[in-house]
């Protein structure tokens, strides 16, 4: 995808560069939004060289999200939209480290693997990140709106999508139905995200029910792999899932703490630090 050029008033950030995943472009149009208000269709596509179709189908999402509202010829911001939900609001932080977190988990799934996905933003990210020509061997079984979006503009996308009770905070299905389906699966891989991760407490989330969807998970995957952005690292959560001796790699941002992380190494965990 060629660069756009940038107009004054504009972020100057990578938008419309080359490998900008879905998630990463709606994300940077709710971020525009932030700015000037109102986005014109034909604007967007020059920004992101995509057809004006494709444009529409973004601004559709987005709306479908609660993050804008559509208006004819584009789309105006809806205040208040990015504190709905934990999702929404996560969807717009720190964008640039959850982009380098996912390239990194990304390279590390190897062709033709199975992979669970839990509803992390970062874990979206990493889906995103997946090598054009690597996606059509490569089985995607995820309980989350977000990880599915991800493979909408995949060739041939095979994704295994688990039902269940919707949380529309976590754009997730979770419940009895959710485990039992995974009951049944075996993967190569589980990327998981968390918003709490140390040495002794291991990974934790907000929701039970997401706690719960993310043991499955990695009950039935031969390898864990844990993305998380520094924020999380050294906090605990409300609902623990996974203990630290479980994950084989963990993937964060070079702003983490680094006791935290030194400890976490002791524990015999990889730690990626991008």
């Amino acid at each position: 995808m060629a660069r756009a050029r940038g107009t004054r008033g504009e972020r100057p950030a990578d938008a419309g560069s080359d490998g900008l995943t879905a998630r990463a472009r709606r994300t940077e149009i709710v971020r525009l939004l932030d700015d000037q208000e109102y986005v014109d269709v034909g604007e967007l596509s020059r920004r992101f060289a995509m057809t004006e179709a494709s444009v529409r189908r973004d601004l559709a999402l987005l709306e479908s999200e609660g993050s804008i509202t559509r208006v004819r010829g584009g789309a105006v911001a809806r205040r208040g939209a990015r504190t709905s939900g934990f999702y929404a609001q996560a969807l717009h932080e720190r964008v640039a480290e959850k982009r380098r977190i996912g390239e990194a988990a990304a390279a590390l799934i190897e062709p033709r693997s199975i992979v669970f996905c839990d509803t992390g933003t970062t874990v979206a990210r990493t889906i995103g990140a997946i090598p054009r020509g690597e996606r059509s061997g490569v089985t995607i079984v995820t309980n989350s709106l977000a990880v599915v979006e991800e493979t909408s503009e995949w060739d041939n996308p095979h994704v295994v999508s688990l039902g269940g009770l919707y949380l529309p905070e976590y754009a997730a299905f979770v419940g009895p139905q959710t485990v039992g389906a995974l009951q049944h699966l075996r993967g190569d891989v589980a990327v998981l995200g968390c918003d709490g991760l140390t040495a002794e407490g291991g990974m934790t989330i907000a929701h039970q029910l997401i706690a719960e969807v993310g043991t499955t998970m990695a009950e039935h995957a031969r390898r864990i792999i844990a993305v998380t952005d520094s924020r999380k690292i050294g906090r605990l959560g409300f609902a623990p899932f996974l203990p630290i001796s479980a994950v084989q790699t963990l993937i964060t941002d070079r702003d983490a703490d680094r006791a935290e992380l030194e400890a976490i190494r002791a524990r015999g965990v990889e730690v990626v630090v991008v």
